[in-house]
């Protein structure tokens, strides 16, 4: 789980990265960035629940 962790992190980490620079710059192409991490971390914010779910049992 500490794994799982570590890369919601690394992932949240580019998201707010790239967020920052469409917001801040208007890149476009940091905001594809953005939306492609954003859509990772709800695959591993789903994975991580089921991880808790079951560590809790």
């Amino acid at each position: 789980m500490k794994e799982l962790v570590e890369k919601i992190q690394a992932e949240y980490e580019a998201f707010a990265v790239n967020a920052a620079a469409q917001v801040e710059k208007g890149n476009k192409a940091a905001g594809t960035r953005a939306r492609k991490a954003a859509l990772e971390l709800s695959k591993l914010m789903k994975e991580f629940r089921k991880a808790s779910v079951e560590a809790a049992k």
